[in-house]
């Protein structure tokens, strides 16, 4: 009888959970968005039209939370809105936009789901970063020619001096970004009983936090300096 109440008393409880969690994911598709509409910036003077933008941190931070196939879903959505409404670049450049923001967002996010702790959330981010900029070189090295109607070779003289380092600094801003502001995110749903508190399996840790906050000021720090360096401002 009390395994049938609980079940009876769980199911409105898990109903009303997944209407917060899809008006959460709509805001923060919405914000992933407008980030892209606000913000697109080229940091790489060789490559102008690659633009650094702050989406994919947006849609890592809600996969750290709700796991890696919210983090694909929200990225789908996000792009296809963006192709549709801001983008010049048509169905290739949403499909290379797509690709970039899963390789690093949802391998960093089941490596965190598998390893629910500061450290857990660093390797994901570093596994997601490199295997972002491994996929974009071979995509450019592949696409951007036919796209753009040049020859192969001018893409791979880019290579080294300008694709890779770019998607490295993008991966790296957008990682450290997300590290920064996803403990403040999750507190604060949880205090607001938006998402379901969870017990302390080493991610809520003192050393934990103040560690991943360091490391992620430290990336998004040596990442500006690189950038600044890549524009001749010192």
């Amino acid at each position: 009888m009390t395994n049938s109440k609980e079940k009876v008393l769980s199911a409105p409880a898990e109903s009303s959970y997944k209407i917060k969690k899809m008006v959460i994911l709509g805001l923060i598709a919405a914000m992933a968005y407008v980030s892209v509409v606000l913000f697109r910036l080229p940091i790489i003077p060789s490559v102008p039209f690659l633009d650094l933008e702050f989406k994919s941190a947006i849609i890592l931070i809600c996969a750290f939370i709700f796991g890696p196939l919210s983090g694909l879903s929200m990225t789908l959505v996000v792009c296809i809105i963006e192709m549709l409404t801001i983008s010049d670049t048509g169905v290739i450049g949403c499909i290379m936009n797509i690709l970039a923001t899963v390789c690093l967002v949802c391998p960093a996010a089941f490596a965190y789901k598998k390893k629910q702790t500061a450290s857990g959330a660093v390797l994901g981010v570093i596994i997601g970063a490199l295997l972002m900029t491994f996929a974009m070189i071979l995509w450019n090295y592949i696409v951007t020619p036919i796209y753009m109607g040049v020859p192969r070779e001018m893409v791979v003289d880019l290579l080294i001096p300008a694709f890779i380092p770019f998607n490295l600094l993008k991966a790296g801003l957008n990682g450290g970004v997300a590290l920064f502001i996803y403990k403040f995110a999750i507190t604060a749903l949880q205090k607001t009983n938006l998402i379901p508190k969870k017990g302390n399996n080493g991610e809520n840790t003192l050393s934990g936090i103040i560690g991943t906050v360091v490391l992620s000021v430290f990336i998004i720090l040596t990442c500006i300096l690189i950038i600044l360096a890549f524009n001749g401002v010192f």
